[in-house]
This record gives structure tokens, sequence and C-alpha cells, in this order.
């Protein structure tokens, strides 16, 4: 059967696709309303597969159909970059692996590659275990606590240490709080003015959370720069993610700038450790709110375990308790959509797109497709069977990207959220409190608003950890 790329093509037509009116000026940009979401939902089921809307004077078209998403995510990067992803925060991703286009990308990639290698991932896994434990060490039966926030914690820990290999200290709340900060000033309306460059009081916190971030990861890449006895790529393979970086040498021999360190370092913070707190913490929800599904993860945990505490070499042993986090990662994607520009004209679903529209491919609208996703609203890990996979459209699920750009820390999320959920799944069970409005906040990634509260609940003790401590520099 021909691939997407390969099949005649329709009728074009050289007027625009349907969508909503326009306000002059401002356009008419979900991003700018009450509920984004439920207006971009709105939107689908109103406008079909491609859908035209404006963004101040940018002209903006969603794509829902899997075969125009592969199309572009598979296609000639040079017809399609990556347009408003460079324009949004550029003060705070810089020109790293998740902005930067052509072959200053390809080069950072392949210095890059390296630090995400299996052996690598399997050695940052120890790390997840002994900050699960840590976390659960301080709770206590019948608390009631944010879970949303316990993962943002766990999570930041795990990246802080795999990525610079130390102990940070009070390192870690600057960098808490700063991130917290820049989170809030890209979600909603504060996006669209940010976006605007309007100077509101949310924006000179951002710019502030910035600077505190800077100023922390220069001090870091500085210490790493003091490390001595690294010197070597292989001795560097045994080492943090940071380490690898600084050692590594393009074709021609040429290391990283200190602003190119600093931008993936950052790219690689935000993204090594929001991910999967975010996966994590909608897989508690989605879990509390079905206790069938509960009831699969428990007795997965029960007959590949029993009551040891699981370990690195378990993660191919418990399908089920990924097929959750996959579940939960359709329903609400971390990472809701992705920025293209064409610099060509493009056809998508009988339209030609001109040269400089800026496409969105979203995973919100996609992946909750009932063309696709039978009962899409519900949460079921149990439609996620070999058979099922492989009769779905190769981009209806496309949680971290795809093509030569999918998201290159894909591999260490999912070793780490598979450990944590299956960790604390052991041990406790997080009850959902009643009375609360959990509701996605469309940021850079899909936030719950006002976090998750959840009751710690007992379930059983666990042995202690197995293995080695991996030891962890504090650092000056």
């Amino acid at each position: 059967m021909p691939s997407p790329s390969e099949m005649s093509p329709l009728p074009m037509s050289d007027g625009k696709p349907p969508g909503p009116r326009a306000i002059p000026f401002f356009g008419n940009t979900f991003m700018a309303r009450r509920d984004p979401l439920r207006t971009l939902t709105e939107w689908g089921r109103k406008y079909g597969d491609v859908i035209h809307y404006r963004f101040f004077g940018f002209p903006m078209y969603i794509l829902v159909q899997p075969q125009d998403i592969e199309r572009v995510l598979l296609g000639n990067p040079a017809d399609f970059v990556k347009g408003m992803t460079s324009r949004a925060n550029p003060e705070l991703f810089g020109n790293g692996l998740l902005t930067s286009d052509g072959e200053f990308w390809r080069r950072q990639r392949r210095l890059a590659n390296p630090a995400f290698h299996r052996e690598n991932i399997l050695r940052y896994a120890a790390i997840t275990l002994e900050e699960a434990v840590r976390m659960m060490e301080k709770w206590q039966v019948g608390d009631i606590r944010d879970v949303h926030r316990d993962m943002m914690k766990v999570t930041l820990s795990v990246a802080l240490r795999s990525l610079f290999g130390m102990e940070l200290g009070g390192r870690n709340g600057i960098i808490e709080q700063a991130l917290d900060a820049i989170t809030r000033n890209t979600s909603g309306l504060r996006a669209v003015a940010s976006f605007a460059g309007l100077p509101t009081p949310a924006r000179q916190r951002y710019f502030r959370a910035i600077g505190e971030i800077d100023r922390v990861v220069y001090e870091l890449i500085a210490l790493g720069r003091e490390r001595p006895k690294r010197r070597t790529p292989s001795e560097a393979a045994e080492s943090d993610l940071l380490t690898m970086l600084l050692l590594a040498r393009d074709d021609e021999g040429n290391a990283m700038t200190e602003q190119q360190l600093r931008d993936e370092v950052i790219t690689l913070l935000l993204a090594g450790h929001e991910t999967t707190a975010l996966n994590l913490s909608w897989a508690w929800y989605l879990l509390g709110k079905n206790p069938e599904a509960e009831r699969g993860l428990h007795a997965e945990l029960e007959q590949v375990l029993g009551e040891r505490a699981p370990e690195p070499g378990d993660l191919t042993r418990l399908p089920y308790t990924e097929r959750v986090l996959r579940e939960a990662l359709r329903l609400y994607p971390p990472a809701w959509r992705i920025f293209r520009t064409t610099s060509k004209p493009f056809e998508a679903g009988g339209f030609v797109l001109p040269a400089g529209s800026n496409l969105v491919l979203s995973q919100w609208l996609t992946q909750r497709d009932a063309r696709w996703f039978p009962e899409p609203e519900r949460f079921l890990p149990e439609r996620w069977t070999e058979s099922f996979t492989a009769s779905l459209p190769r981009f209806a699920y496309f949680p971290f990207g795809g093509g030569p750009r999918v998201c290159i820390g894909a591999g260490f999320a999912l070793m780490e959220a598979t450990l944590l959920l299956a960790a604390v799944a052991q041990r406790f069970r997080l009850h959902i409190v009643a009375n609360q409005r959990v509701e996605p906040l469309p940021s850079i990634t899909l936030r719950p608003k006002n976090g998750i509260r959840v009751e710690v609940q007992k379930r059983r003790a666990v042995g202690r950890l197995p293995g080695t401590r991996v030891q962890a520099r504090r650092a000056p």
C-alpha cells in the first residue's frame, strides 16, 4: 500500500480552509479564549481537518489528518521550519534543539545523541528509583497532597542529578520557583500578551525568572569545566549529561560555546522533567477516576514485583504500566501542539496553503478523534494491544513528535515515568479528593491548572531498593 505522501493528491482549492471569523489586528486565536482547549475541540468538530485562523498578522492552519501530519514531520526539513516555535520565548530556549533549524540543529543533535544511548538511560534509572524513595519517605498515610507538585519536584531532582551529576542544595528551590513563574507567563491570555511584547507584571516576573535560571546554569557549567579528570568521550559515557556535552566535539573538532551549552542545558532541563511530571500527574488523575484501570495496574505490580521494589530490569516486564502511561499521553499530551512554517506552498485536505503558512499539528485534537480512537474521551489502557497499535495511522498518535525531530529524550521520559509510577503505586494508592475542579491549562505544556489534590492511602510495605546506591556529589 502506498504511503500518504505517495498517493495521488485530491483536486486542490485556491480558497481558504474554513475557520472562525477574525477580529482586525488581533485575529481569532483560540489561546485568547476563556477555555482554549474547548474552543480548539469545537473548531475541530465544526470546521474539519484543515482549520484556518489568524494570530495577530500570522496566518495559521491546524492540520488534523494523520497523513497530513506525516507529510510535515517526515517531509524535507527545509520545507517545514520551526517558525512560530522559534519566535515564542526566544529568551528562554535560545537556539537549542527545541528551536533551532537546518545544519546548526543537525550538528547539535549529533553532539547530544550519545547522552541518550540506552546504557546511559539505564544508569539514570538508578537515580530515578532513589529519588522515588526519597519522595515517599516524606509522605504519611492520610496526607492531602498536590500530586502534580510532588511529581514536578521528584522529576526535577532526577533531571538535575542526571544532568549535572551532583546534589544542588538550595539551587533546586531557585530553579523550581523560576520554572513556575515561566510557566505562568506562557499560558492563556498571558501567552498572547507575552508574544505581543506587552510589559505586564507577569512578563517582568518571567524575565527575572530566566535571569535566575541563567545564573544557576552558568555556575554549574563553570563547575563542570573544573572537573579535571574527565577528558575523553569514553570517560564521559560514565558521567552526567553536562560532562558529555562539555566533551562532545563535532566533525571539525569544535566544542559547544558557552551560549550553546546554556541553550541545550535549559532545553534538556525543561523538557527533561516537566514532560515526565505531567505524564505522571495526569496518569494519577485518570487512575483515580477509573478504579478498574487502577486495579489492573495493581494486579500487574503484584504479579511481577511481589514484595520487592522495582528495578531497571523490570521495564520490559510491566506492559500494563506502560499502557497506562501511553493512554495518559493520548488524552493529556504534555506537548499538545507542534508548530511548523512552510517555505513553499503545501497541499492539505484539498487546499493549497501558501508559502509562509504557519502549521499547527495538535496532539490534543488528533489523539482524541473517534475515527482512530473508539470512545476517545474514555481512559482505556487496555486499548493498546499490538493489533490496535498496528492498525493506527502512523501519526494518529504522536506525543513525542516524529521524524528526524522526534523528542531526543523520549526514551528517558518513558523509563522514568514507568519506574516512578510502579514504585509509588506499589506502596500507595492516591485517592482523588472530591469537590475539586481539575482542568488542563494550555501553556508551553499541558498542566493541571490548580494542581491535583489526592489523599495518600497505604497499600503495602516494600523491601529496600536493590543494587548499589548512585553516589551524587554535592555542588559547592
